[in-house]
């Protein structure tokens, strides 16, 4: 079996991705379980195998439990299950199951100085040759997702607790493809239900027989979940999961896409300004501060404090990104799921945030869009829709978020009326 040859000792914790699951949602989790008697049920990333155990506790004895743990100082299962030493991403077992069960490490697999999960860094190349799925930086979480379908036998099934953010990240597009492909997905939303944790989590059910995505909420009552459906999709593909209403439904029905009617850029990346040779980190004269999201606000921006500590020549931020040599729209990427948009009059260069950039075939003021991007309105649609699924706005919200009518030119109200049709 393989696993990373240098695991240290202290490797349980933060460095491993483990997070400690509340006991009501165990519970919960346990109660979407499925499994014939005499089944294998499995859980990954174990420890010392919390979900085995409320299993066996609510279901019976009747079963074949099974736990998987990367790092054997933390591997502690009563005598009735057996414990495998492995990293379950590169783990071969010789039999499928019929239940897997647990919260899966989450972290990105990187450098130490940038991401939670290094120690894993030796075999990420390994990961990625794997799983069809791993996209981007993608997160551990996503992996697991995938390893544990491909163990399911027919008709099996996964119940894991896992972030929000792959409902509708880029990153986990091959993953919601992959889902529906594979069977049925069953998605619970719990919110922040880990203590001490910004993460607002869902459970995710799926079952390997079948088609199609059922969407629930969820309502806490004391120390119980209450399940409450919220939409049904028999033909999912793996499109970005949404909690739409009749309003949200009616706003886009009457509206156009922003993504229509702008092209959406993004900012250059900070390595790109620090190997500029005309980015300095010191204020000189002629040089201009480099913009950030803490520069923009609803409806302004703030030209004077420089929160990035990086100037430059403003006539030249345009040999980093064409769009800042012109007067554009801004729009938050470091907001939360809100909106907050701006006019950039003096078009400073930028090392954050969305840029949009009037498409050539439509004639769209978007100075006029400043006041219905910030508006409550606005908001409302996004939060409803997306929640606190992600901690900032994606490229695919902002895309989809509908214009009315009243907020172009009269003139231009045709090329408007032409989209929708």
């Amino acid at each position: 079996m393989l696993f990373p040859p240098s695991l240290p000792p202290a490797s349980s914790g933060r460095s491993l991705g483990r997070v400690e699951t509340p006991p009501e949602v165990v519970r919960f989790m346990v109660g979407l379980a499925e499994v014939p008697k005499g089944g294998r049920v499995l859980e990954p990333a174990c420890a010392h195998g919390p979900f085995l155990r409320a299993f066996r506790e609510s279901h019976g004895t009747d079963y074949r439990f099974i736990g998987v743990e990367i790092d054997p100082q933390a591997l502690h299962l009563p005598p009735w299950a057996q414990g495998v030493v492995a990293d379950f991403l590169l783990w071969k077992p010789e039999d499928r199951f019929d239940l897997v069960l647990g919260n899966p490490p989450y972290g990105i697999v990187g450098e130490e100085s940038k991401y939670p999960i290094y120690v894993l860094k030796e075999v990420k190349g390994l990961y990625k040759k794997l799983l069809y799925t791993w996209k981007g930086k993608y997160n551990l979480y996503g992996a697991f997702i995938e390893k544990s379908v491909r163990l399911l036998r027919e008709g099996g099934v996964l119940v894991f607790v896992v972030p929000a953010t792959w409902l509708v990240l880029d990153d986990f597009s091959l993953l919601r493809a992959f889902l529906a492909r594979e069977g049925r997905t069953e998605v619970y939303y719990l919110g922040e239900v880990f203590p001490k944790k910004k993460v607002s989590a869902v459970v995710l059910r799926f079952q390997k027989k079948g088609k199609g995505l059922l969407l629930w909420d969820t309502r806490k009552d004391g120390e119980h979940f209450t399940a409450i459906p919220w939409s049904e999709d028999p033909s999912w593909k793996g499109e970005i999961l949404r909690f739409e209403t009749e309003w949200t439904r009616k706003m886009e029905a009457e509206g156009v896409p922003l993504g229509t009617l702008l092209d959406i850029r993004f900012a250059a990346r900070s390595t790109e300004f620090k190997k500029h040779p005309a980015v300095l980190t010191e204020p000189k004269p002629g040089l201009v501060p480099v913009l950030t999201g803490k520069n923009l606000r609803p409806g302004w921006i703030d030209y004077e404090k420089n929160h990035a500590g990086l100037w430059m020549p403003k006539e030249r931020a345009k040999e980093l990104r064409h769009f800042y040599a012109t007067p554009h729209l801004v729009v938050a990427h470091t907001k939360g799921t809100r909106v907050v948009a701006a006019w950039d009059e003096r078009a400073y260069p930028w090392r954050e945030e969305f840029h949009l950039l009037p498409k050539q075939v439509l004639k769209v003021d978007p100075k006029l869009l400043v006041p219905w991007l910030n508006s409550q309105e606005v908001q409302a649609y996004v939060r409803t829709l997306y929640r606190d699924f992600v901690p900032h706005l994606t490229l695919r919200m902002l895309e989809r978020i509908p214009v009315s009518k009243q907020y172009a030119f009269s003139e231009n109200q045709k090329s408007l009326e032409n989209v929708v049709q």
